[in-house]
């Protein structure tokens, strides 16, 4: 169950293959395998019709007849990326089948070793993460054809139907979009370690426009993604076990551990990108914006942590262009912070729609129920009403994350 590490060392700083990073797909695994070895065949089984099992409550029911298997045969980290994706989904079906109030206390023993010992492999968490659910989950349906949502679909799903699809999908074209950024990144810190003002401002103008483009792949999430099929159903599944209250001990790994273990749901602020943007701008957030987004970067796969740590450790882009006195590098600079708060403001526009005005409707349409029904109604989602899935206080947050970009401008 080796990850494999041959990855090339070279002693260029910073070469994207060092961090397990695709000069085509960036953070994003390429072309993930969609199949494991046929001695896995119950785990695929299982996942693949994780929508129907969940539905009609007999997940939990099929877990506990699943076989005990061993993680010891995978080999290579494509099969473990797709085990921990497989593992994960189950996990998440498995905890929120019966929703808020049915959560479970104990993972089982058949589920959670296994997971456990896909995660350890990977330095990953055993929970779904951004790593799984974007960056591993997404196919071509036609092998040549292009990385358009059209042609893509998602490996393993879970309730929520075309609007899981394209939330899964929207998200990962955002990935897609950042791809010549992560490249202008590596390029513009080469060129402050060559002093090279000129290649340096073209890297900063990629960045921008890579960035403008991410704003622009985000928009697609109105075609594709209903607000209120994501904030009832797709929601809970993205849920965590820690600072939820629908879970406030955690769960117990069988097999694992006796005591019961935290960790935080699948947020945006797991994917490296804006984590790797943030430092080479040399963006500053608040201590508890900071404290939440350090902590979200144990979700990341270790290379990618690695690739950020290392971005953090390069010289100062900022400093560079303040005592350049250079005003087209500045105007180039300003221009990178510009594109990245609005991209943030434009998260803050989305988040808005799917979560505080769908949050509303919800309760609106559910008061009308219980008019008819009664009490029967069922319980809408509540747990994380104004929090992220990831645990965050999810408006304060992005607007603290927002205001200290804008913050980072360069005045004249």
């Amino acid at each position: 169950m080796e990850a494999d590490d041959s990855t090339e060392e070279t002693l260029l700083p910073l070469a994207l293959t060092r961090f397990q990073l695709s000069e085509e797909y960036g953070f994003l695994l390429p072309d993930p395998l969609t199949e494991l070895p046929a001695p896995y065949g119950p785990w695929m089984e299982i996942a693949h019709d994780l929508p129907q099992l969940i539905s009609s409550h007999q997940l939990r029911s099929r877990v506990h007849q699943m076989p005990q298997l061993s993680a010891q045969h995978l080999r290579g980290h494509e099969e473990l990326h797709l085990a921990h994706l497989v593992l994960s989904f189950i996990t998440m079906g498995y905890l929120w089948q019966e929703g808020e109030e049915g959560t479970v206390k104990v993972l089982p023993r058949n589920l959670a070793v296994p997971f456990w010992e896909v995660s350890q492999a990977l330095g990953l968490p055993p929970i779904l993460g951004h790593a799984d659910f974007v960056l591993a989950n997404w196919r071509r349906k036609n092998p040549n054809g292009p990385l358009e949502i059209e042609n893509l679909d998602t490996i393993i799903s879970l309730p929520g139907g075309e609007s899981l699809r394209g939330f899964i999908l929207v998200t990962l074209l955002v990935e897609k979009a950042a791809v010549p950024g992560i490249k202008a990144v590596v390029q513009a810190i080469r060129a402050i370690l060559q002093l090279d003002e000129e290649t340096l401002c073209k890297a900063l103008q990629a960045l921008a426009e890579a960035i403008r483009d991410m704003s622009k792949a985000l928009k697609q999430m109105h075609d594709y993604v209903d607000p209120t099929v994501f904030y009832t159903v797709i929601r809970i599944f993205l849920s965590g076990w820690k600072d939820n209250p629908a879970m406030p001990e955690g769960l117990i790994y069988e097999g694992v551990a006796d005591e019961p273990m935290a960790y935080s749901g699948g947020s945006a602020a797991q994917s490296a990108v804006l984590h790797a943007f943030d430092e080479l701008l040399g963006i500053r957030h608040s201590e508890e914006s900071t404290t939440f987004l350090h902590r979200m970067r144990d979700y990341m796969p270790p290379p990618h942590r690695a690739f950020v740590e290392e971005i953090r450790r390069a010289p100062s882009l900022k400093q560079h262009v303040l005592s350049s006195g250079d005003t087209q590098l500045r105007a180039a600079f300003n221009q990178c912070i510009s594109e990245l708060a609005d991209f943030r403001s434009y998260h803050i526009t989305i988040v808005t729609k799917y979560i505080t005005v769908a949050a509303a409707k919800a309760k609106a349409r559910q008061a009308e129920l219980c008019d008819r029904v009664g009490p029967s109604a069922g319980k809408l989602p509540s747990a994380l009403e104004a929090k992220g899935t990831g645990g965050s206080h999810i408006f304060s947050f992005l607007k603290s994350v927002r205001d200290t970009t804008r913050e980072g401008m360069i005045s004249a």
